[in-house]
């Protein structure tokens, strides 16, 4: 089975909608596909539409990728087969939703008193329907010829944490996350804990503390991982008894990564399932849902 547990749409920063989605991930062979977009549900509905008119055995998992803040740093954590109904994971997810279009606006603002001609107009634009973000601002900047790549304008000179033309939003606290989420019958993840290239290396320490507060398991393997960090990562979910998972973080042509780049293992997906009780995977019209 090929499991591909992290994955947007254009709900939030990715740029296939969820229909194109789940057809291209029936396309790349995958048996399993996630849809997790940054802080809603809202493609879901799509996708599941989608997914009833292939004739295919692709499952669907359900979930969302959830803004949290840890000692200054914007960080993600993924959140798997939960109820979306449940009123104050609902409300927690709007709060950080409806934070987002004030904030690029003081990010273009900023940006704009760098010299750099960009406008709210051209930024909504690109994000269309999905919830704005920084991707849309760094794909602003790339059509302004201010970078060469989405990529790029993620540093300290532009968007980065802390960055020149960078501005907080509300964010969860990631003990709160965890306790929504397992209140909504989900399962947690801490997306990408180890991506240097981001700037956003979590400690040990910390994992440990979120692990003894139910957490459920790290992403591991991941593009923004070194083999050096998978490694530490992997032996650090070991010791504290975390499930591992794997995938693509795929956003379509928004980033270099392909859908199936890393995946996870079926036995980790099955723990998942199980302990799920918000939700269950949707099944193609080929089959029964993986489990």
């Amino acid at each position: 089975m090929r499991i591909d547990l992290h994955t947007h749409s254009t709900a939030s920063d990715g740029t296939d909608t969820p229909a194109e989605l789940v057809r291209n991930a029936a396309a790349a062979g995958l048996d399993v596909v996630a849809l997790t977009d940054h802080d809603t549900t809202r493609g879901h509905a799509e996708a599941k539409k989608a997914l009833s008119e292939l004739s295919t055995g692709l499952t669907l998992v359900t979930g969302a990728e959830l803004s949290f803040n840890l000692d200054g740093m914007g960080l993600h954590m993924l959140a798997y087969l939960f109820d979306p109904e449940e009123p104050e994971l609902a409300r927690e997810c709007e709060l950080v939703r409806d934070d987002r279009v004030p904030r690029a606006k003081a990010m273009i603002e900023k940006l704009q008193g760098l010299g750099v001609p960009v406008t709210w107009e051209q930024v909504a634009r690109i994000a269309g329907d999905g919830s704005v973000g920084r991707p849309h601002i760094a794909e602003a900047l790339v059509e302004l010829g201010v970078v060469p790549t989405v990529s790029d304008a993620f540093t300290a000179e532009w968007l980065a944490d802390g960055g020149r033309a960078f501005a907080d939003k509300h964010e969860l606290d990631p003990f709160d996350a965890i306790r929504l989420v397992k209140a909504a019958g989900g399962v947690t993840v801490f997306a990408h804990p180890g991506a240097i290239k981001r700037g956003k290396v979590v400690s040990e320490s910390v994992i440990a503390d979120l692990a003894a507060a139910g957490l459920d398991g790290i992403e591991v393997d991941h593009m923004d991982h070194t083999p050096e960090t998978r490694a530490r990562l992997r032996a650090l979910a070991g010791d504290l008894g975390l499930l591992v998972t794997g995938s693509s973080d795929y956003h379509g042509s928004r980033k270099t990564c392909v859908l199936g780049e890393f995946t996870t293992d079926p036995e980790i997906y099955g723990e998942i399932t199980r302990r799920a009780t918000g939700a269950f995977p949707v099944p193609g019209a080929g089959g029964l849902p993986a489990a």
